[in-house]
């Protein structure tokens, strides 16, 4: 364990000097790998060098211990029990940081509640779920913007969509995936009956940022009528667009 912890030392000093240099200080991308690295690695790194500092003071007090001096020896055997209660503590929690990791725990995340079985309980259900992860993420200091959300009738929500971005987002939220249920009265029963209602949770990592080519000779661009409720221009004019790739056959229309 300590040789890999010796490793990880070396990797971190390197990566606190490739940080000062103006090559990499003037590439932003490299910059941002080099600097979330070096975070990743620093609790690992400081719990590792405070255990080494808690070995030298235990060396110290062994010492202390030896020594003629009746009332030293006995302020030495104090001070190595508090040192190896402490040195014990160390070693859980490297034990702990060095276990891998998801290498998704430290993205962003793309958070989608949406209401489930239970008419518009399920909605004021969502919504009271939404409410609170929202509040949960300020708390937490992270940023959330609502990307679309739509209302019922009755104050709840049919689904709501939001990036939530911070620091560890993922590894916070990502065990809150899946259905969501409650039984209560709601407050739209007026017989006092209980219901059971549910919401499904989806919580996804955000997506690398990746460049991507596409030749204009791969798309092909279709027009048609557009179709819907209303509209002076609805089933009249070629409003809508469908544009495919033709490799992937992946379609896009608006």
């Amino acid at each position: 364990m300590f040789d890999k912890l010796t490793t990880v030392e070396t990797r971190y000093e390197d990566l606190m000097t490739k940080l000062g240099t103006t090559e990499v200080q003037s590439d932003q991308t490299e910059y941002k790998k080099a600097a979330k690295a070096l975070s990743e690695l620093e609790p690992l790194v400081h719990a590792f060098r405070e255990y080494k500092t808690v070995e030298q003071d235990i060396a110290g007090a062994v010492e202390l211990a030896k020594g003629a001096d009746a009332e030293m020896r006995e302020l030495a055997d104090e001070e190595l029990k508090s040192l190896e209660t402490k040195r014990h503590e160390l070693v859980h929690r490297l034990q702990v940081l060095l276990v891998p990791k998801d290498p998704n725990d430290e993205k962003n995340v793309i958070l989608e509640v949406r209401a489930g079985t239970g008419g518009d309980e399920a909605s004021l259900f969502a919504a009271d779920l939404f409410r609170m992860y929202t509040r949960y993420a300020e708390r937490q200091g992270w940023k959330i913007d609502v990307m679309s959300s739509s209302e019922s009738g009755t104050g709840g929500l049919k689904e709501a969509i939001a990036s939530i971005e911070g620091k560890g987002v993922y590894s916070r939220l990502k065990y809150e995936s899946g259905v969501h249920r409650v039984q209560r009265v709601p407050a739209t029963e007026a017989s006092g009956r209980i219901h059971t209602s549910t919401a499904t949770v989806a919580v996804l990592p955000e997506a690398e940022d990746i460049d991507i080519q596409i030749s204009e000779k791969d798309l092909r661009i279709d027009t048609f009528c557009s179709s819907g409720p209303g509209g002076q221009s609805v089933n009249t004019t070629y409003s809508a667009v469908r544009i495919t790739h033709l490799p992937t056959n992946t379609v896009v229309s608006q």
